[in-house]
């Protein structure tokens, strides 16, 4: 860029002008001196503060699987956000108040950890007692043998409805 102002071809002097402004608008923005050492080690700071949390974040999240022991083996899942429990496990945890597990029925006993709604027994899909129906269907009508029975000669086909030109239609007032 330095060339053009200098160069052996040369510049009228309007594009030698602009030239300079641009150069100057471009080192508009940039800082010197101590204000530029400034900002540079306040950059450094904020690179290692995020990163470091950003990995710290990372590393305590990917490495955080259930405290629940089934069998004396450690289960393998991944816990729930916030908790040390993952789905299956997350009723061992004393100080949760968002999951219940399932009472079931005297036939079938569950455990499955049911989240707590309005109702005061939360119960898995496959216990959910229905409401009554509300809806009962009217009960069809039988029909009368004899009527079933009845002659199909009674009944006008479609043809002989339509009306013909042989036959005048009147009109009654």
């Amino acid at each position: 860029g330095s060339s053009l102002l200098t160069g052996p071809e040369g510049l009228m002097a309007k594009e030698r002008e602009n030239l300079k402004r641009l150069k100057c608008l471009r080192r508009y923005r940039q800082r010197y001196g101590v204000e530029a050492l400034l900002h540079r080690q306040l950059k450094e700071r904020r690179m290692l503060a995020t990163d470091g949390a950003a990995q710290q974040a990372h590393t305590t999240r990917s490495s955080q699987r259930c405290l629940a022991f089934v069998d004396d083996v450690r289960c393998s899942n991944q816990s729930l956000p916030m908790t040390r429990h993952c789905l299956t496990h997350i009723c061992q945890d004393t100080n949760q108040t968002l999951f219940k597990p399932c009472q079931g029925s005297e036939e079938v006993p569950c455990n499955k950890p049911v989240p707590v709604s309005l109702s005061e027994e939360p119960c898995c899909p496959l216990h959910l007692r229905l409401p009554p129906q509300m809806y009962v269907p009217e009960q069809v009508l039988s029909v009368p043998e004899e009527l079933e029975a009845a002659p199909t000669d009674l009944y006008l086909s479609a043809a002989e409805l339509q009306p013909t030109e042989s036959l005048p239609l009147e009109f009654s007032d």
